[in-house]
This record gives structure tokens, C-alpha cells and sequence, in this order.
């Protein structure tokens, strides 16, 4: 593909190809989410605080590469981020694989497994970060809240078209186990990715008017907008980690239902308001953004049905939606074009952060308080977004 062809047609034409390694990255983070838990725990045999270790460690791992991810992308440009992350995450597929194999040696069997999840942390953060660098290197920076909601529509949709595949695979009669077969897909569709990335044109990097900033100052630098970001996250965290438990502490159905919508309503808004953002400014799309997000918590917090439950987390996905877009716009425009991918990677650790965190110390909440004070101390943090985002505005005139 010349540059010439990556540069013709929609934007929208423009940004798909490039975006779909951001969705095959994904992909393979849903694929194992809902077995490496019970591989773990039943049949090697490990303890619950290994098995959500495993879990978690992609998570760190993704929070330990960001900046080297960025930096590679502003220095080396964003083809090859991506070509190596998607190298990367299919090596944590061929590890995956023999960790299935391995299963009758529970010791080696957990080492592959939790290199395979290190690696998958590494190559998401790549393949992420390169795909919205290479995307706004092909339509442009002043399209960038577009390439990254299409960056986000992706990554959901991915999880969620892993996640029930992968459970349906795990539960394969196989002679090493489904995790083989789990493993083996999650390699081969990354490198299909690796392989088809290698054809298309590259953009290059921006060449910078001095030497790059340390990653301390472009942290610095994001850092207003990053905290915004991290206060809808906690309500983002507050769905994916205590929902199910919320609906089975109450002997309801439908948990899976619910955060099906919070994803449908996450992905719908993305496809319709993305731009607004470029029409009516950041902040004042985060700030009606993280009210939706309050209202949504506030709904759960007083709802006494599953119907009621399904329609805050549906809320809460509409309202964390463009929070990222939204901020990380003006976020990436707080440094020069030479550093765009560096202010991506440290805006990114915020969401990190918020959803590492969240789930560990809203169980506290949970342990301590109850299910009310944990949909209100979530609906505490988004409207501490919502100051912050008045603040911001304040602060811009």
C-alpha cells in the first residue's frame, strides 16, 4: 500500500485498516479473560490469589510499557510499534499454548502462563499506542478524537467478542485442555496482523524542533487532564469488577446482560457523539460526559431490580465513553507533535492506574461499608471529574 493510497478516500476509510490491529490485539485479551481464572485454580490446582494474580499482571505489565511505547513511537515511528507489539502478542499466544500442554507440570505450566500474560500486557500497550499514532499520521491531528474512539470501539468490541469465544473453546474436550486451542487462535490472529502490517506505508515519526522531553515532563504536562480521565475510570472499574458480584449478592440474573449494555451503550456513543468533541470542545464534552457517568452510579445505588441495575451500568458505559477521547484531545495538543506519542502513553497510565486500583480497594468499600457505599464512593470520584473539568475551563479563558 503507497502513501498515496493510505491517504485517499474518508477519513473513516483511512483509519479501519490500521484500526483493526488494535481490535485482533484485543481480541486476544478477551479470548482468555474468562479462563485463565478457573485454569488456574481448578485444574492446576493454585490458590484464588494466584489465579486473579494471573489475571492482573497483564494489567501491570501494560502500566510498566506505556512510556516505552510512546517514546518508540515518537522516535522510530508508529508502523513499527505496531508490527513489534503484534510480535509480541503472539508470542504470549505460543506461550499460552504450551501452557496448556504443560498442564500435567503445574510449575512449568504457571511460568508460561504468566509470561504469556507479561507479554500480553507489553504488546497491548504497542499495538495500542502505534495504531492511534499511525492512524493520526494518516488523517491528520486534527482528527485525532476520531482515531481514538475508533481506537476504543475497537478495544471493547474486541473483549467482547473474545471473551464468549474463548469460554466456549476452553470447554472443548481436548486432550491438553480448551486453553490450547485458546492459546493457538490468539497466536495465529496476531500474526496474521504482524504479516498484514508489514505490507501497508508507514507514516514517519514528526521530526522534533529540539530533544525530546523525559517522560517526567510530558507526565507533568497531561497530568490535569489525566486526573479527569481518572476519576470517570473508577466508575468504569466499579462495572467490570464489582457488577457481577453486585448482582449475585442479591440473588439476581442477568449480570452478563448488564455489561453487555454498558458496552453497547459505551460503543453507540463513541459511533455518534465522537464529534462532538471537535465541534464543542473537550470539556464540555467530559463534563456532561461524567454527569451521565454520576447519574448512571446514582441509579444503581438506588435501584432494587436487575432492570434497574442494567439500566445505571447502561448509563455509566454512555457517560465514561468519551471521557478518554475527550480528555486525551486536549491532553496530546499540551505538547509538541514530536512528543504525541509519549503524552499518549502517560495520559493512558491514568486509565491504568484508576481500573488497577479500583477494583482491589472498592472491594474493601464493599467488605467495610456495603454495595450502596460503593456506587456512591464511585459516584463521588466522576463528580470529582466534573469539578475538575469547571476548573479546567476556568483556568483556559
Amino acid at each position: 500500500m503507497t502513501g498515496q493510497q493510505a491517504s485517499s478516500g474518508s477519513p473513516t476509510r483511512r483509519i479501519l485498516p490500521v484500526v483493526l490491529f488494535n481490535l485482533l490485539c484485543y481480541i486476544d485479551i478477551g479470548l482468555p479473560m474468562a479462563v485463565i481464572p478457573v485454569f488456574v485454580h481448578q485444574v492446576l490446582g493454585y490458590n484464588t490469589v494466584l489465579a486473579g494474580l494471573a489475571v492482573s499482571l497483564q494489567y501491570l505489565a501494560t502500566f510498566a510499557s506505556r512510556a516505552s511505547a510512546g517514546r518508540q513511537a515518537d522516535r522510530r515511528g508508529a508502523k513499527p510499534t505496531v508490527v513489534v507489539g503484534l510480535a509480541v502478542c503472539t508470542l504470549s499466544g505460543a506461550a499460552l499454548l504450551l501452557s496448556g500442554v504443560m498442564l500435567h507440570f503445574a510449575a512449568l505450566s504457571i511460568g508460561l502462563l504468566i509470561l504469556s500474560r507479561i507479554l500480553l500486557g507489553v504488546g497491548e500497550s504497542w499495538t495500542a499506542t502505534g495504531a492511534i499514532m499511525w492512524n493520526i499520521g494518516r488523517v491528520g491531528a486534527a482528527r485525532t478524537a476520531q482515531v481514538i474512539s475508533w481506537n476504543g470501539v475497537t478495544s471493547y468490541g474486541g473483549i467482547a467478542l473474545g471473551a464468549p469465544v474463548g469460554q466456549l473453546l476452553a470447554g472443548l474436550p481436548l486432550p491438553y485442555g480448551g486453553l490450547t486451542v485458546v492459546g493457538a487462535l490468539s497466536a495465529a490472529l496476531t500474526l496474521f496482523g504482524f504479516m498484514l502490517a508489514r505490507q501497508y506505508a508507514p507514516v514517519p515519526p514528526v521530526p522534533g524542533k529540539g530533544p525530546p522531553m523525559p517522560f517526567r515532563t510530558v507526565f507533568m504536562r497531561v497530568l490535569p487532564h489525566g486526573l479527569v480521565l481518572a476519576c470517570g475510570s473508577v466508575g468504569f472499574g466499579t462495572i467490570s469488577a464489582c457488577l457481577a458480584l453486585f448482582y449475585a449478592h442479591n440473588n439476581w440474573n442477568g449480570a452478563a446482560m448488564a455489561l453487555a449494555g454498558f458496552g453497547l451503550t459505551f460503543m453507540l456513543m463513541r459511533f455518534v457523539f465522537a464529534r462532538q468533541i471537535d465541534r464543542r470542545g473537550g470539556l464540555v464534552v467530559a463534563f456532561v460526559s461524567l454527569l451521565v457517568e454520576t447519574l448512571g452510579l446514582g441509579v444503581l445505588w438506588q435501584c432494587a431490580s436487575p432492570g434497574g441495575a442494567a439500566l445505571g451500568a447502561a448509563l455509566t458505559g454512555a457517560g465514561f465513553s468519551l471521557v478518554f477521547p475527550a480528555m486525551g484531545v486536549l491532553a496530546v495538543a499540551r505538547v509538541g507533535p514530536e512528543n504525541r506519542g509519549a503524552a499518549l502513553g502517560a495520559f493512558s497510565v491514568f486509565l491504568d492506574i484508576a481500573v488497577g486500583l479500583s477494583g482491589p480497594l472498592l472491594g474493601l468499600v464493599i467488605q467495610t461499608l456495603g454495595y450502596g457505599a460503593l456506587f456512591v464512593t464511585s459516584a463521588l470520584f466522576t463528580l470529582a471529574g466534573v469539578g475538575a473539568t469547571i476548573v479546567l475551563k476556568f483556568l483556559s479563558r
